[in-house]
Order: structure tokens, then sequence, then C-alpha cells
């Protein structure tokens, strides 16, 4: 992913948002990760009749892709609304890894999407963390 490191780099004004952007980089490719996890494992979910965890990851999967868009706009920025989206999608990364964990020994799609998700949400966190107050 060097190509987007950069990219973030060559952001005008990048720097001034006070933003970590190593971090912000990890962050983009968790929630991209998560994102492809989640719509792949919905589709097995759809064919398997587990409607429940496919909402689940297809709600996910919408998330993380708005997360990952909205980090990779870093003049846009507006720290309240990062901070609230941030928490919206730990919590939603949270919940997918919660109920792909329940089927994780008879599904191998759902151990993979929870593994994902677990990675973005600690992503995330760490972002977060590192975000001016």
């Amino acid at each position: 992913m060097s190509m987007m490191a950069d990219m973030m780099k060559s952001m005008p004004m990048a720097e001034t948002t006070g933003m970590d952007m190593s971090m912000m980089q990890g962050c983009i490719e968790a929630c991209s990760a998560a994102s492809m996890a989640a719509t792949m494992c919905a589709d097995a979910d759809g064919a398997e009749n587990m409607g429940r965890c496919a909402s689940m990851c297809m709600n996910t999967a919408d998330v993380a892709m708005t997360m990952m868009r909205m980090m990779m706009r870093p003049n846009g920025y507006d720290m309240g609304c990062m901070t609230s989206m941030m928490t919206a999608c730990m919590t939603m990364g949270e919940a997918c890894a919660a109920e792909c964990m329940m089927h994780a020994e008879m599904s191998e799609h759902c151990r993979i999407c929870a593994s994902a998700c677990t990675a973005m949400v600690e992503a995330c966190r760490s972002a977060m963390a590192s975000m001016p107050s």
C-alpha cells in the first residue's frame, strides 16, 4: 500500500489536521479489509440461511467503507464527525464480530470476518487515540 502512503503524504494541508497519518493509513487498510470480509461473509451467510449474520455483515461493510472514505479526505476532517463515525465503526465492528463468532466453528467465512472486524476495531481505537481532542 505504498501508493496510499505516497498519496497521503502528497495531500495538501494533510499535516495541518493534527492526525497521525501513518495511524490513519493502518485504519484505512483495516476498514477496507473488514468491508471486503463482511461483504463476502454476508453473501455466504445468505446461501446458508443465516439472515441476522448476513444483515450485520452488510451493515458493517457499509460503515467500514464509509469510515475508510472519510479518512481518505483529510482536508475535510471535522474532529467531532470523525470521532462519532469512528465510534460507530467500532461499535458496528464489535457487534458483527460477536455475531460471526457464534458461527465461527461451523463457518470459516464467519471466523475470517470476525477476525477482520476485530482488527478494524483495534485499528480504529488506535487511530482515535492519536486524534487531537
